[in-house]
């Protein structure tokens, strides 16, 4: 049986997972709508697909099967809201929005939708779900980015802090994950699922650090459990068109997909 899957947005991470879908690499998934805060670009964009999806307000993308959420922070409750009153499958790439709306999944027992965290730029999170099932005694997250990864944050913003001509790492941000996903919505839905993944976005705690000596979106998690103790490293290269995003998140979405559809599944 054939699902159907819509996009909201079409930048850094929804553009290479319509295109990838529209090639077919998934087999089972058929790309029929994409929104976009300018629907005119979107529709130039998508002319040259085997298969045209139609280019529909955000509403409207939850009368597909599955509905993809891609888009600025800004923009998640016009996705996610209908997708979960409509009873569908909702993967966020925004995951941070998740954790001051956790309203969602309780609606989402009530209409009959599945909420489902692609892992996105991190590495791991199985092992934390794991650990998590039994005591766990701390979280965490440590993230170093180039300066222009973190620029434009509202956490910056509004404490006045200029990266521009930083000249060595600076730790930006120590606190929650529930915190950091608010100071930083474009840039750590990495701690949102983490936090989602094992002990919650209060106890899970992040770092942020914009580092200048670094080419690379780099994440350590660090995890004291009562089965287990382990460190995680990945790097990740951010993508050409948006820094603030890995090119590893939309080819993450895109494996999460795959996991819907698939009749081998690897990985809980």
């Amino acid at each position: 049986m054939t699902m159907t899957v819509a996009i909201g947005g079409l930048g850094a991470i929804g553009l290479p997972l319509a295109r990838a879908l529209d090639a077919g690499a998934v087999g089972g998934l058929r790309l029929v709508a994409v929104a976009a805060a300018d629907a005119a670009r979107a529709a130039e964009r998508v002319a040259e697909f085997e298969i045209q999806p139609e280019v529909v307000p955000p509403g409207r993308l939850a009368e597909a099967d599955i509905v993809v959420e891609a888009a600025p922070a800004k923009v998640f409750d016009q996705i996610a809201a209908p997708a979960i009153a409509a009873g569908k499958i909702l993967v966020p790439a925004s995951a941070g929005a998740l954790l001051t709306r956790m309203h969602l999944a309780q609606r989402a027992i009530e209409t009959g939708a599945r909420i489902v965290v692609p892992t996105g730029a991190l590495l791991g999170l199985d092992a934390v779900r794991a650990a998590a099932e039994g005591p766990v005694e701390s979280v965490t997250l440590e993230t170093r980015k180039p300066p222009s990864g973190l620029a434009g944050a509202p956490y910056l913003r509004r404490r006045g802090i200029d990266l521009t001509d930083l000249t060595e790492p600076l730790r930006v941000f120590a606190g929650t994950a529930l915190a950091a996903a608010a100071g930083f919505p474009a840039n750590v839905s990495v701690a949102a699922a983490l936090a989602l993944a094992g002990i919650g976005p209060v106890r899970t705690r992040v770092e942020i650090w914009a580092d200048p000596e670094v080419d690379r979106n780099i994440h350590t998690i660090r995890v004291e459990a009562e089965a287990a103790r382990f460190t995680m490293r990945i790097e990740n290269v951010p993508s050409v068109d948006n820094p603030r995003t890995g090119r590893l998140t939309p080819l993450s979405i895109l494996a999460c997909l795959r996991g819907l559809v698939s009749t081998l599944k690897v990985g809980s």
